[in-house]
């Protein structure tokens, strides 16, 4: 990954949903140490202060707002503060999500439910809120970014995950249709394609076949660490308002596919 230099992002204001852990957090540390102002949005009020906290005793700025992004009228409102408390926002980070999978014959509904609430209403919900922020970023001089996590299920095929990876193509796909529509305004749009991240995700899956999948997968590889993907997004977030990295594919590897 090329080496960025230290305040690389300084005056950028950057929201972060899922901050508490993996992907999140490794990203909250990563953008506010090349000097952009974070907002961590998540569930988990204490690892978020714990995190503000780290981030701060660094030298950085942070501060949290406790929100579940499935709930829309919450969203809206930590949006007002974050942007009354700022002036601005011009990096939004959709990371929080959730991967359960399972055969579809064995019908967990309510896991079907809880993926398609969190990875598309939720993200849906932040798109909402933050957008015409975004576009008012936009119009200035500097760049405005909006970065939504999605995964290489979005187009490759993993028994038992279909929900899951339905989820992530709806990502990936509206990632492409949202930067036809919002490039002209001065806002990139960035889909993060990872393949395996040790992150908190894996601990979720209670599906025996595809948890000892992902344990074998171990033997074979070394996955990728949070701080991978965040140096990824670090790297798109800075670059000349100009350039735009519509997709970034991130894999282990010794991930064949």
């Amino acid at each position: 990954m090329v080496q960025q230099a230290q305040g690389a992002l300084a005056g950028r204001v950057a929201v972060i949903t899922g901050a508490s852990s993996g992907i999140g957090e490794a990203t909250a540390k990563a953008l506010a140490a090349r000097g952009a102002r974070v907002a961590l949005l998540a569930r988990r009020k204490e690892r978020l202060d714990a995190l503000g906290d780290a981030i701060r005793k660094g030298g950085g700025q942070s501060d949290a707002w406790q929100v579940d992004v499935t709930d829309r009228s919450a969203v809206e409102r930590v949006a007002s503060e974050v942007i009354e408390r700022h002036g601005r926002v011009d990096i939004v980070v959709n990371n929080a999500g959730v991967m359960l999978p399972n055969p579809i014959e064995a019908r967990r509904v309510e896991q079907w439910q809880q993926q398609i609430d969190l990875n598309i209403t939720g993200l849906m919900n932040v798109i909402g809120a933050f957008t015409s922020a975004l576009v008012q970023a936009g119009s200035g001089p500097g760049p405005a970014d909006l970065v939504n996590i999605s995964s290489i299920a979005a187009k490759n095929i993993f028994p038992a995950f279909a929900v899951y990876s339905g989820t992530k193509a709806f990502v990936t796909h509206l990632s492409i249709h949202l930067r036809a529509e919002l490039g002209s305004k001065g806002v990139r749009v960035t889909s993060i394609e990872p393949g395996i991240v040790g992150t908190e995700l894996q601990s979720h899956v209670d599906f025996h076949g595809a948890r000892d999948w992902l344990e074998g997968s171990k033997s074979q590889m070394e996955w990728l660490a949070p701080e991978d993907v965040a140096e990824a997004i670090a790297f798109t977030v800075s670059l000349p308002k100009r350039v735009n990295l519509q997709q970034v594919t991130i894999m282990p590897t010794g991930q064949p596919s």
